[in-house]
């Protein structure tokens, strides 16, 4: 009887401490959670520049293609994507590659410089 109250009282500040650490590891998690949103909050501005400028991408290239006169379809096949990729390019859904952009300043006789320089 004797040993059973010794380690009952050696559990009880156990569970004690396993049940304090849990509890401080939830107010970490929770702190570090409402860092991340407050950074994420904070960065609006910054993700509304980035749209901006993919926005601004899109339509240049759509202002080349038109004033080539060329569709979609034409130059879809010329880079060697689908014309869907042209169509996100062009409503700044996504941005073309590297190999891309370059194919598409030599197909619209402009510097890939020039495609850019309106961007930024």
């Amino acid at each position: 009887m004797a040993a059973a109250n010794g380690v009952a009282a050696v559990m009880i500040p156990l569970v004690l401490l396993i049940w304090l650490i849990g509890i401080g590891v939830t107010i970490f998690l929770v702190v570090l959670l409402i860092r991340a949103l407050l950074k994420y909050l904070r960065s609006g501005n910054v993700r509304q520049e980035d749209a901006a400028v993919t926005r601004s991408l899109g339509e240049t290239l759509r202002d080349h293609r038109t004033r080539c006169q060329m569709t979609q379809e034409y130059v879809a096949e010329s880079v060697g994507v689908s014309r869907q990729a042209v169509s996100k390019w062009e409503k700044g859904l996504s941005s073309p590659s590297t190999a891309n952009l370059i194919a598409l300043a030599k197909l619209y006789g402009v510097s890939v410089e020039e495609l850019l320089r309106d961007v930024a």
